[in-house]
């Protein structure tokens, strides 16, 4: 091996020099995997969600935060989750699947509010009706852990949604 062998750079794919620029299928990279440093500064808005379940889960984020911000000395350690589906024993026999479940909590442990995504995306036809949904679920649930009427928990409930 010569001297200048020695220092060349290391040929890459196809005979270049340095590193390969595409990955083995020729495609690249599809788009930044950070965000870009100028972020906070650009108007101070969060990225756009990217799936349904994003979406889905920035609703329930400004929901429960409101309505906690409203109630949480009435209501103590209350757990906030988010599931795709409810797991269904196997002798359910309603004809309805449910679209939220309630567990109240004792002592040290605190009670647990799941709301479940499929059955309430599947009823909700755009994303204002979704808010709608998720808004009138969550407060049912809150109204039953107080025992007070929905319409105390958010005035934006209304009874004769579905």
């Amino acid at each position: 091996m010569t001297e200048d062998q020695g220092d060349a750079e290391p040929t890459g794919l196809a005979g270049r020099t340095g590193p390969p620029r595409r990955d083995r299928r020729g495609r690249g990279m599809r788009g930044p995997a950070v965000l870009p440093l100028t972020w906070p500064s650009r108007e101070h808005t969060p990225p756009r969600p990217r799936s349904r379940r994003e979406v889905f889960d920035r609703i329930m984020l400004d929901v429960v935060t409101e309505i906690d911000a409203r109630w949480s000395e009435h209501l103590g350690l209350v757990e906030y989750a988010v599931e795709d589906t409810p797991q269904l024993p196997d002798d359910w026999d309603s004809g309805r699947v449910p679209l939220s479940s309630l567990v109240r909590g004792s002592g040290a442990t605190p009670s647990r509010l799941v709301v479940f995504r499929r059955p309430l995306e599947h009823r909700a036809t755009d994303r204002a009706d979704l808010e709608a949904i998720i808004l009138t679920v969550v407060v049912e649930q809150v109204a039953e852990l107080l025992g007070v009427d929905p319409g105390e928990v958010d005035p934006r409930y209304s009874a004769d949604d579905d």
